[in-house]
């Protein structure tokens, strides 16, 4: 059974998955059988902090702000990132389409600048109030 052009181009990267995970799957059973077995204490399995025991809960609670200025960067982080393409091939598409290109992306840009001013307006970025 021959194997078509499109297919053999994959035959590396599949060849490089197989090596990866038999390399870790080595490595991890190579290292319970030849690693050292001894017992260990309450006190090697606490977490190290700067020669500080730990105290207090693991996870302090932030504002609910925090996480809404997290969530409004990733919204805009990802809004940026439609930009790219379009600029990719503006160039091209500047000689066929000129006046569709551009209102399509300041039509973009215009949803991005009201969604900003609306989350300016309702203070938003400012966590700490």
């Amino acid at each position: 059974m021959e194997l078509s052009e499109e297919l053999k181009q994959y035959l590396p990267v599949l060849l490089l998955g197989i090596l990866a995970v038999v390399f870790s799957a080595g490595m991890l059973i190579g290292s319970v059988l030849l690693g050292k077995k001894g017992r260990r204490s309450k006190i090697k399995d606490t977490a190290y902090e700067c020669g500080m025991l730990p105290a207090g809960g693991g996870g302090s609670r932030l504002s609910i702000k925090f996480y809404l200025v997290a969530m409004l960067f990733i919204l805009f982080d990802i809004e940026v990132v439609f930009l790219y393409p379009w600029a990719v091939v503006y160039r091209d598409m500047l000689a066929d389409q000129a006046g569709l290109i551009l209102g399509a992306m300041l039509t973009f840009l215009g949803v991005l600048l009201v969604g900003y001013i609306y989350a300016v307006k309702k203070e938003a970025f400012d966590w700490k109030h």
